[in-house]
Order: structure tokens, then sequence, then C-alpha cells
């Protein structure tokens, strides 16, 4: 009997490993503790006091009043830069604050010139402050009309509470430095139609920041959902598959070799989740393959439009009697984003995952460039990958692989400071393959999958701004 049961176990693991595959290949990481402090130092009575205090305004409309210094959303994303300014002073002066802004007018929601105004703060790094990852959350409200910039629009969990985690976060990390920057950003006209995204997008790309991850958080801090499911222990991480910016000619690339599942932005959110795995206690994240939810949009979106890898962080149960709601109680059934609907624990939850994976990003090297692959009609797999920026923090390259149904990576291996490495008699054709550079202390950057499906880098003539 003894023997039949380790018969079946030595089958099972058999069947869980490629052919070729020993012990080193497993899955393998290197557990820093800055990650479970950082994770540690998220507070849910700060996000709460935040939270109070965006609902105050009264309204924070896109149209609404900009000269009050108690309603509109001029006093909100004034009081917003203040609060940045507050955090920058308590890390001497860490965070560069600013508004970027630009007119709108002559659209469907945005008829007459108006000026949509965002916040955002910059930690710049110490070794390749070209290098971004960002997170943000939407200043603006709105009730059932969304033309109505008069009436109260509390906008509690959409979105102060994603202003709210993306303050709270800039709170902790700001007690750190990075190799990489990081930008916190508060962004305006989201339910004008993503305005305040698309100015910021757009700077990004005149300036030529490298951005490598925009964390879009947007309503996460509901666990009642409107079909009765009340649960604070799951979120979502929406990810778009195919790139926007792809041309025919990487389409037809896409079509023979695969990444229509490893865009940047889904490796990214796969970081995410194994970020959640390893550092959020009772939290489980599950990967949406959308760009958004079924035919909406949300500020992360004109990052991807200009190719920038984005996703979108939230709540797994939605309750649409909070959103998008006059203020009112019909058939029993009370409606509009109040506070009383934010369990801020659970705020402070996906905060926390937040501040870990930009945390993680930041200290990492930069994701590889020009990452090729060959080995059709061969034995083995061989993967290529240019030198990244940063070489100082630079230890090496992992090798990560998995087979083409899985949706996470069930293999690795670190393979050292190389930049061409070689898996004996693994297949290319059964597996989808990846490599992430790591730091000397063991950070690690997202998985990059070959060729431009899976490319994190845009093309710019010159560094950029710094």
């Amino acid at each position: 009997m003894r023997y039949l049961k380790n018969l079946a176990i030595a089958a099972s693991l058999s069947l869980s490993l490629p052919l070729t595959a020993s012990a080193q290949d497993a899955l393998t990481y290197k557990d820093q503790q800055k990650l479970h402090d950082i994770a540690a130092a998220v507070q849910a009575d700060r996000i709460e006091k935040d939270i109070e205090k965006l609902v105050s305004f009264g309204t924070r409309h896109t149209l609404s009043e900009t000269e009050s210094d108690t309603r509109g959303i001029g006093a909100a994303r004034r009081w917003i830069y203040e609060e940045f300014k507050r955090i920058s002073a308590d890390c001497g002066g860490c965070l560069e604050v600013m508004y970027v802004s630009d007119i709108i007018e002559g659209e469907t929601r945005i008829p007459e010139a108006t000026e949509v105004k965002s916040v955002i703060a910059i930690q710049r790094g110490k070794t390749d402050p070209g290098r971004y990852v960002l997170m943000s959350g939407d200043i603006d409200s709105r009730v059932s009309d969304v033309m109505d910039y008069t009436s109260d629009a509390p906008g509690a969990n959409d979105n102060a509470s994603g202003v709210a985690g993306t303050l709270e976060a800039a709170r902790v990390l700001s007690q750190y430095e990075f190799d990489g920057s990081i930008v916190y950003a508060a962004l305006a006209g989201e339910e004008q139609g993503l305005f305040g995204g698309k100015i910021l997008a757009e700077k990004a790309k005149q300036q030529k920041w490298r951005i490598h991850a925009v964390l879009n958080n947007d309503m996460i801090g509901n666990i009642e959902g409107i079909n009765g499911v009340i649960n604070n222990t799951t979120a979502r991480i929406f990810a778009e598959g195919t790139r926007m910016d792809e041309t025919d000619r990487e389409a037809t690339m896409r079509r023979f070799y695969g990444g229509e599942v490893d865009s940047p932005s889904r490796n990214v959110a796969r970081y995410i989740d194994l970020m959640a795995d390893r550092y959020i206690p009772n939290l489980d994240t599950m990967i949406v393959y959308r760009l958004d939810r079924f035919g909406r949009g949300g500020h992360h979106r004109p990052f991807n439009d200009l190719g920038y890898p984005g996703v979108r962080i939230m709540e797994t149960n939605e309750n649409y009697y909070r959103q998008h709601q006059d203020l009112r109680t019909e058939n029993g059934i009370k409606y509009g984003d109040t506070i009383d609907g934010v369990d801020f624990d659970y705020a402070a939850k996906l905060t926390a995952l937040n501040a870990v994976s930009l945390a993680g990003m930041a200290w990492a090297p930069e994701p590889p460039q020009n990452v090729d692959i060959e080995g059709a009609v061969q034995p083995s797999t061989t993967l290529k990958w240019g030198d990244v920026r940063g070489q100082d923090n630079l230890a090496g390259y992992k090798i990560y692989w998995r087979l083409t149904s899985e949706p996470q990576w069930q293999w690795s291996r670190f393979v050292g400071d190389v930049n061409e490495f070689t898996l004996e008699n693994v297949v290319i054709d059964n597996y989808i393959f990846g490599v992430a550079s790591v730091s000397k202390d063991g950070f690690e950057s997202p998985v990059v999958f070959p060729g431009p499906a899976g490319e994190f880098s845009i093309d710019f003539e010159g560094e950029g701004d710094q």
C-alpha cells in the first residue's frame, strides 16, 4: 500500500511539472519583510477620515462650484493638493505636488469651456527617476443625471474611496526611498469622459515617461453586492488583452506566436495577484480578462490607449443602488453613494495591495526590454533580451513559463546576469514563456512576454524628462 501511495504521489508530481523540470524549476520568490511592513502600515481610520472630508464638499461634479472653500470640485481638489503637501512635509519634501489641467469644451458632457484639473504627487526614484509606476483615484462624483452639477453627490465609494486610498498609499510609501518613481494621482473629469486621465497620459507621453504600470482604483470600498453577496475577501483586477496600439504587422505576429493573454497589462495583473497571495491576508484577487466591466470604462483606459500598461483594481461585488443615483428612498430601497455604504477595513486592504505592488515594482529593476524567443522545431527553447537601465541594482533575470491554458505562471528559473538562456528539452510549442528582472535584494519586475505583444516599453526618441 505504501508503494502504491508513493507511486501515486510520484505520478501526480510528474503531471504537475514539465517532463524535464526539476525541483529548482518550482515557482519561487524571495519573501520581502519590507512589503509586509508596508501592508501593515495602511490605516483604515485615516482612509475613513479622508472619505468623510471628500464627502463633506457636497458634490465634486466636474462642472460644479470652483470658488467656494467648502463646496464643489474646486474646494475638493485644493484640499487634495494641500493634503499631498502635508504628506510631503512629513517626508522632508519628497513629493513634487502639482496640478495637471487643460480646458475642455464642445463635448457632450462638457459643452462649455471648463478647466479639468487633476492633482498629482511624484515621488522621484533615486537611481532611475525616468521610470514610473502610477496609482490613481477619481476626484469627481455624480448623481442620476450626469449633467446635474448642483445636487448633492457624496460619491463616498465612487470614488472618494479611490482618492483616499491613493492618499494613504502616499503616506505610507513616502517613508521609503525607491529606485524608480511613483506617481500618486487624483484624476478629474472621469464621469464626464475620462478627461483627467487623457490629459495626464498625454503629458506622460510628451515628457517621455517610461510608465510600466498604472493602477487605477475605482470603487474599492463596497462589500455588499446588489446580488445579495457580502464579501470582504475578494477583489477584481481588470486587464486588457490585445494592445490598443498594436499594428497590423504585430497582429499577424500575435496570430502565429501568441500573446493575446500576455499583454503587459495582463502581466501587471498577474504581478498584483501574486502580491495579494503573498502579502495581503485574507484577500483573493480575480483577474478579469477584459479592459473594464462589460461595456464600461475607467481612468486606466486613456493610458492603455497610448500603449501604457494599466489595470483597474476594484471591489468584486458592486451595488448599483449606490452608483450614479440621486439621494432618495423608493419602495424601501435607499439609493445614493453615501458613506454608510463604505467598508473602511476593506478599502484599507485594497490600498495595501496597491502599496505593496507599487513598492515591489519601484524597488525592482525595469522590466526586460527587447525580449525574444526561438525554438521552433527544436527540442529546447531559447530566450534573449537586452540590458535594462539601473544596472547597479540588477542581480540578473528569471525565466517564467506555464502551460498555455493556465492563467498564472507555474515554473521559474533564475538564470543570472546574462542576456540569453536555453531551457533544455522544454519544447516551445507547449508553454508560454516570459522574463523578469531581479534586483540584488530579490525584488522582481513584472514578467515580459516575448515580442511586441508583451513589450512594456514605448518607443521614444531620446530618454525623456526626469
